[in-house]
């Protein structure tokens, strides 16, 4: 698209100054899609809490492989701004490269466990239209898992179709740090290349 459907608030707006910290402490930089959402900060905020919650640890489902969920459910619906920050969340949370590297051969790598496996075959069957999971991949996923840790890689997937929804919906800016990260971790191996985001300079 030639320009985004809505544009972001500025980053120097006051309204936005405590997603700016929270967003530069996780990501490095605060996300074109919050500021686009900050134009009803209701919505913003809301996002923002349920993030938190989401992304909170309170089973064996650790902050890196959430975030590896998220990038395979941004792969599966398509949006490739969200998979540039869905990776470069990954590598900060502690992805090991070799799952990093190795992420669309996580079904045979020796670098995923069989929990793992489970787990990103339900991210990618949950994010599918109309939705896969079935009863083999529930069985699988409850053999490795227990309810609260599927909730909560259930809320990660479902946070995420809300943002690649809104992302590709918006064609939002993409930002420098997510082109870098798209750029080192999917272009090679996905063909990444940003897609319908314009990339910020």
């Amino acid at each position: 698209m030639r320009k985004p459907l809505v544009d972001p608030i500025p980053e120097t707006d006051s309204s936005i100054v405590e997603m700016v910290k929270f967003y530069n402490e996780t990501l490095g930089f605060c996300p074109n899609s919050i500021k686009t959402m900050q134009r009803r900060p209701r919505i913003a905020a809301a996002f923002v809490e349920m993030n938190k919650a989401v992304m909170e640890n309170k089973g064996r489902v650790t902050s890196a492989l959430k975030r590896l969920i998220a990038y395979v459910s941004s792969h599966a619906t398509g949006c490739q701004y969200c998979q540039a920050h869905g990776i470069r969340a990954a590598e900060r949370y502690g992805a090991e490269r070799q799952k990093i590297e190795n992420i669309w051969s996580y079904k045979s790598h020796p670098a995923f466990s069989e929990a793992e496996r489970a787990a990103l075959d339900l991210s990618i069957a949950a994010s599918a239209v109309p939705n896969a999971v079935d009863e083999e991949i529930s069985e699988r996923v409850r053999k490795y898992w227990d309810e609260g840790e599927i909730v909560e890689m259930m809320g990660v997937i479902a946070l995420f179709g809300y943002l690649n929804r809104w992302n590709d919906s918006m064609a939002t800016t993409i930002e420098k740090d997510a082109i870098a990260s798209g750029d080192q971790w999917l272009k090679e191996k996905t063909n990444w290349d940003g897609g319908k985001h314009l990339r910020d300079t």
